[in-house]
């Protein structure tokens, strides 16, 4: 009898653990979530274009084949990665954050600078000279490219986040990680390209005229709901970008961008006197996000002169072809 008694407490334990364990694994995941949360809204923002201009019918497939490649990306190709890059060099965590953040300043800048200065759209003219499955093929391949990007820059982000020292909790937190924040992007993403068939089917079979007139509101609201989206996500790019840079300049030894940014929010938090935490968090992600919009600024020449030219050169292809877009 003692020692079915000591199994069962042997038993509790184990079970404790585990619960504590898988606890310790939701709160980690929520916070590195929480951490790429600015990558995570340019993933949503972006995709919807890649749908644009095909058939209504091959929206969601090719939403699911977007999807299906970013989960594998994610979990078959980043989680190893980022697990051994944890195990035998750490060291090279924060530079390749800092290079991920040099990419989300430069993505944000470009879209501000296209705002400032008008450019010539390629993408709808795409569908006059190429047949549908051609064009579908063309624009998924598009849209996992650019998803692996976002996708590395989320799963560095969250490992950065990780107050762990287990293997097997980061491992398991950044498969949380990657299947949740897939699940969030791609079924916001389904909605989005969804709504305008939905809101044209509520205002022409509704048997309400309220349920009409909010099809009406559905399909005029989407383009201005996009919009926001893409404003956001710009803005978003930019604060965590420009975060990603200024920690990362103070964990490699250059203190005064970060002791700079800390002193200003916390002085103006302190003379307002009220929402102090809401207002050093905003001053804060305000001078990182300007930091990052002039970073990104001087970079969209070295990439247009220097970096896309090189790997135009490298990979045999015309470089009108790589210019930003």
């Amino acid at each position: 009898m003692s020692g079915l008694l000591t199994l069962l407490d042997d038993v509790s334990a184990i079970a404790k653990l585990a619960a504590t364990q898988l606890d310790d694994i939701g709160v980690q995941a929520t916070k590195a979530g929480t951490k790429a949360a600015g990558v995570v809204i340019d993933d949503a923002a972006v995709t919807p274009k890649y749908v644009t201009g095909l058939p209504a019918a091959r929206e969601l497939p090719i939403v699911w084949k977007i999807a299906r490649a970013s989960a594998f990306n994610k979990l078959v190709i980043l989680l190893p990665a980022a697990l051994l890059l944890n195990a035998f060099l750490p060291w090279l965590i924060t530079p390749i954050l800092m290079l991920g953040g040099c990419y989300l300043c430069f993505e944000g800048a470009e879209k501000v600078w296209h705002l400032i200065v008008p450019h010539e759209e390629h993408g709808p003219q795409e569908a006059e000279t190429l047949d549908a499955a051609h064009l579908e093929e063309t624009r998924v391949k598009g849209a996992i490219k650019t998803d692996f990007i976002l996708s590395a820059e989320i799963m560095t982000i969250s490992l950065n986040a990780i107050d762990s020292d287990s293997t097997w909790i980061i491992g398991t937190t950044l498969a949380a990680v990657a299947v949740g924040i897939t699940a969030v992007v791609y079924g916001a993403v389904a909605l989005i390209v969804k709504a305008d068939d939905v809101g044209l089917k509520m205002s022409q079979s509704g048997r309400l005229s309220a349920t009409r007139a909010a099809g009406r509101g559905i399909v005029a609201g989407m383009p201005h709901l996009l919009t926001f989206i893409s404003t956001v996500g710009t803005a978003a790019m930019l604060w965590v970008g420009g975060s990603i840079i200024v920690h990362g300049l103070h964990d490699l030894g250059w203190h005064w961008p970060y002791e700079t940014i800390k002193y200003a929010a916390q002085a103006t938090a302190a003379a307002i006197a009220t929402a102090e935490g809401f207002v050093t968090w905003f001053i804060t992600a305000l001078l990182d996000g300007i930091l990052g919009l002039i970073l990104g600024l001087l970079l969209i020449p070295v990439v247009g002169k220097v970096i896309l030219p090189l790997a135009a050169a490298f990979s045999g292809k015309k470089e009108e072809q790589t210019q930003p877009h």
